[in-house]
C-alpha cells in the first residue's frame, strides 16, 4: 500500500504504465527471495536409483539364502549327532559345539566357479558343482570326478542329433535340459526325441561349462538341422551346478527355456556313487565318503555327490537370470511311474502338441523303469543302456536317515522356490 500511495509524489508526466511495471517487478523480486529463504522446507525426497532393475533375485535375498543354508547345515548335523550319541559329558558338549562351528563354515561362494577342493582324484572333477569352501582336514585322495555318460570329444559331438535327414537350418537351442546328474535327464531326452518337432544333439556338448571359449558358431554347428516349427534342444546336466552357466545361457538368448529333472537327493547321491563304483571298485564306501565325522554326525557337504543335491543353492543362481515361467521342473520319480504324465507337462511347457503319450512306453521289469516301445523301423525296443538301472549297494539305514535329515531343510527351501512339493520326505517313512 505504501508503494501505491507514494505514486502521487512522482511527477505527473511519468506514465502510469511505467509505475505499474516497476511496482510489479518489486513484488516479483520480493516473492522470489521469500521462496529462496524457505528452500530447505520445500525439498522433496530423492528417488532411489536401481542399477539392475531386471535382476529377479536381490542381493539381500541371495545373502539370506546363503545364511539359511549355512545355519541349517550346522543345525542338521548337530541334531544328527545328538540323536545318535549317548548322554554327553561336558567335554563331549565342547566337541559338539566345535563340530557345529566347523560345519557352519561350509558356506557357498557364488562369485566363483568350480572352486577346487582337497580331493584331487581326477575321476570326479567333471561334475561342475557349485563353488563351496571346503573345510580343512580332508581325507586325502577321495574321488571327485565322474566320467560323463556320453563322449564330449569333437568327433563324438559331430555324430549327435536325431536320425532324420540333415536338411533345414542349424540353430542355437531354444530349450536346454540343464540338470540334474543322475536325475533322469537321458530318459527325458530320449522320450522327447520321439516327437517329430524336436531335434536334439545326442551327446552332451558341455558348451557352457567346458567349451565356452570355442564360441557360439562352434556350438551351433553341433546342433542338428531343423525346419520351421521344430525345436532344437540339448542336455548337459552339469550346467545346473556351474555358476557361470546361467549368465552365459542368458547372454546367448534370454528367452531360452530350461528343463530340470530332479529326484530325491539321497537316492540321487547313492546313484551317483553307484556309477563311480562300477568304474572304480577300489573307492571308499559310501558311508566313509558321506561323513567327515560319523560319530558326531558331520555330513561332508563338500563331496560333490551330496552337494549336487542341495537344489535350492544351485537354483538361486538361475533365478537371478531366468523367471520361473521359463524353468520347468520334472520329477524323476514320476518320470518312472508315470512317464506319459510327465511328458505331457514337458510338451505343454515347450509349446508342442501332445504326441508322446502312454502308447510310447512300456515298463521294463528287468531295468526297473519305462522304456520306449519298438519303433516301426526298428527290430528292438528303445531302452536305455546298461549304465542305467544299476543295482545300488546296500547302505546303512542310519546313514540314509541322517542324510534325509540333512537334506530336509534344503528341500523345504526348494519347494518354496519352485512352488512344488516333490514329497521326498514321504519316501523315508515308507
Amino acid at each position: 500500500m505504501a508503494l501505491w500511495c507514494s505514486a502521487s509524489a512522482f511527477p505527473s508526466k511519468v506514465p502510469r504504465r511505467i509505475l505499474f511495471m516497476f511496482t510489479l517487478s518489486l513484488s516479483v523480486t520480493y516473492l522470489f527471495y521469500s521462496l529462496m529463504s524457505c528452500y530447505n522446507s520445500l525439498r522433496f525426497p530423492v528417488q532411489e536409483s536401481y542399477a539392475e532393475p531386471a535382476r529377479l533375485v536381490t542381493e539381500e535375498s541371495t545373502v539370506a539364502l546363503r545364511e539359511k543354508l549355512s545355519s541349517t547345515s550346522s543345525s542338521s548335523s548337530s541334531s544328527s549327532s545328538s540323536s545318535s550319541s549317548p548322554a554327553s559329558s561336558p567335554s563331549s558338549g565342547r566337541l559338539a559345539g566345535d563340530a557345529r562351528s566347523k560345519t557352519a563354515t561350509v558356506h557357498t561362494d557364488l562369485a566363483g566357479d568350480h572352486v577346487g577342493s582337497d580331493r584331487k582324484d581326477p575321476e570326479w572333477g567333471g561334475t561342475a558343482v557349485a563353488a563351496t569352501q571346503v573345510m580343512p582336514g580332508g581325507r586325502g585322495a577321495v574321488p571327485e570326478r565322474e566320467h560323463q555318460e556320453s563322449s564330449t570329444t569333437d568327433d563324438g559331438l559331430g555324430r549327435g542329433g536325431n536320425s532324420t535327414p540333415e536338411y533345414g537350418e542349424k540353430k542355437l537351442p531354444q530349450a536346454i535340459i540343464i540338470g540334474v546328474k543322475k536325475g533322469g535327464t537321458r530318459a527325458l531326452l530320449e522320450a522327447l526325441r520321439v516327437h517329430p518337432d524336436v531335434r536334439a544333439v545326442g551327446v552332451e556338448p558341455h558348451f557352457f561349462d567346458r567349451n565356452y571359449e570355442k564360441g557360439l558358431d562352434w556350438y551351433r554347428d553341433l546342433m542338428p538341422s531343423t525346419l520351421e516349427g521344430q525345436i532344437t534342444m540339448e542336455k548337459t546336466p552339469s550346467y545346473f551346478v556351474t555358476n557361470s552357466a546361467p549368465k552365459r545361457i542368458h547372454s546367448m538368448a534370454k528367452d531360452t527355456k530350461l528343463i530340470i529333472v530332479v529326484r530325491n537327493p539321497v537316492t540321487r547321491a547313492i546313484s551317483d556313487y553307484t556309477q563311480t563304483l562300477s568304474k572304480r571298485p577300489e573307492i571308499p564306501s559310501f558311508e566313509v565318503l558321506a561323513f567327515k565325522n560319523r560319530t558326531l554326525g558331520l555330513i561332508d557337504a563338500s563331496w560333490s555327490a551330496l552337494r549336487i543335491g542341495i537344489y535350492a543353492l544351485h537354483l538361486e543362481s538361475w533365478m537371478q537370470y531366468f523367471p520361473l515361467s521359463q524353468i520347468h521342473f520334472v520329477s524323476g520319480e514320476r518320470l518312472i511311474v508315470d512317464p506319459a504324465g510327465e511328458m505331457a507337462k514337458v510338451q505343454d511347457f515347450l509349446g508342442l502338441k501332445r504326441i508322446v503319450t502312454d502308447k510310447h512306453f512300456y515298463f521294463n521289469k528287468t531295468k526297473g523303469f519305462p522304456c520306449l516301445k519298438k519303433p516301426e523301423d526298428s527290430s528292438a525296443p528303445r531302452c536305455l543302456g546298461k549304465s542305467k538301472g544299476r543295482t545300488h549297494p546296500k547302505i546303512d539305514p542310519d546313514v540314509i536317515h541322517r542324510l534325509h535329515k540333512f537334506y530336509k531343510p534344503f528341500n523345504m527351501m526348494f519347494y518354496q522356490m519352485t512352488g512344488q512339493n516333490f514329497e521326498w520326505e514321504q519316501e523315508e517313512k515308507q
